[in-house]
């Protein structure tokens, strides 16, 4: 059974850094598409980056590009938001979010299959 547990989630002030992780377990091997995804109260999930496991390809949001990176650790199934110079609208809470089938419209949320329950990023000014 697939599972995805995020963490690294927190406070932080404008300008901060933070490092989300992703732990996949269970048939992790056939996952080709790979992202990170953000809420906040009110708003849509907006799809922020995305990883093509096999090729390392990477795709961003315009809000993030520049600022936040997307990697990898094939050792233990990790997968990484690495979130620099965050501003407060970067406050939501962030899911990640696998999928067997890499698709078209990689940040797009009905293109994935399995989400984490989230974990809580606040950046105050």
């Amino acid at each position: 059974q697939v599972q995805l547990v995020e963490s690294g989630g927190g406070a932080v002030q404008a300008g901060g850094s933070l490092r989300l992780s992703c732990a996949a377990s269970g048939g992790t091997d056939s996952f080709n598409s790979m992202a990170w995804f953000r809420q906040s109260p009110g708003k849509e999930r907006e799809g922020v980056a995305n990883l093509a496991p096999r090729s390392g390809m990477t795709y961003y949001a315009d809000s993030v590009a520049g600022r936040f990176a997307i990697s990898q650790d094939n050792a233990d199934d990790t997968v990484y938001l690495h979130m620099n110079s965050l501003k407060p609208e970067d406050t939501a809470m962030y899911y990640c979010a696998a999928a067997r089938i890499w698709r078209n419209s990689p940040l797009a949320p009905y293109n994935y299959n399995y989400w984490g329950q989230g974990t809580q990023v606040t950046v105050s000014s």
